[in-house]
């Protein structure tokens, strides 16, 4: 889904130091938050240490569709996590990426802003229709395809704001280069909505605690 998989020196030095000082700026203030919280919980953090393996896992299962396209499972990682906890799984899942490979080093924090908004709108479409959309399957389906599409449109601000070294084509030419992956990306997330829409359900029928839900 929405992640730039481009080399480092892709983007200039100037852009690189601007995407990863938002990044850390963001990351400070998860950390802050949850430093002063002061009493840790811990089924929370093991609940964030699993989707932390598992978005990681699937981050790097390749679907051979135009070009190739991967699953993120961020915005499952927003409704299970939480914004706060699910900013460092997110900076966590792109290191251990960069690490092998998976987009350059320059990209992380560009990429964890990507993440980042996923996360955050799945999180907040998923509590805030509580009220008036009680159904666990739907609502995290709507909540997924709609951090995913927040995903894919900073993805595309980021890369025009940015520019790309060695690149000729206009603005125009890379925008409609971007909204064709986009497409595809889209197209995939409504696979995506549909699988982190069945695992909310389950977990909201065995554990239902761990999404802030009620029983019965």
């Amino acid at each position: 889904m929405a992640h730039i998989h481009l080399e480092d020196g892709a983007f200039s030095l100037t852009w690189v130091l601007v995407w990863w000082l938002l990044a850390l700026v963001c990351i400070g203030i998860a950390l802050w938050i949850l430093r002063s919280k002061g009493r840790k919980d811990t089924g929370r953090i093991t609940l964030a240490a699993f989707v932390t393996a598992a978005a990681f896992a699937l981050f790097q299962v390749n679907i051979p569709l135009f070009g190739g396209v991967h699953l993120n499972l961020t915005p499952l990682v927003g409704i299970l996590a939480g914004p706060v906890l699910g900013s460092l799984v997110v900076l966590v899942i792109n290191i251990l990426s960069a690490a092998i490979g998976h987009g350059g080093w320059g990209l992380v924090g560009a990429n964890v802003l990507v993440n980042l908004a996923e996360v955050l709108v799945a999180f907040a479409v998923f509590r805030g229709s509580r009220t008036f959309l009680p159904d666990l399957f739907s609502r995290a389906g709507i909540a997924t395809f709609a951090g995913l599409f927040t995903g894919n449109l900073i993805m595309i601000g980021i890369i025009l704001v940015s520019g790309v070294q060695g690149v000729t084509q206009s603005p125009e030419q890379v925008l409609a280069g971007l909204s064709l992956i986009v497409a595809v990306n889209m197209g995939v997330a409504v696979i995506e909505a549909l699988l982190s829409g069945l695992i909310v359900r389950y977990i909201g029928n065995v554990r239902p605690d761990l999404l802030g839900e009620q029983k019965g």
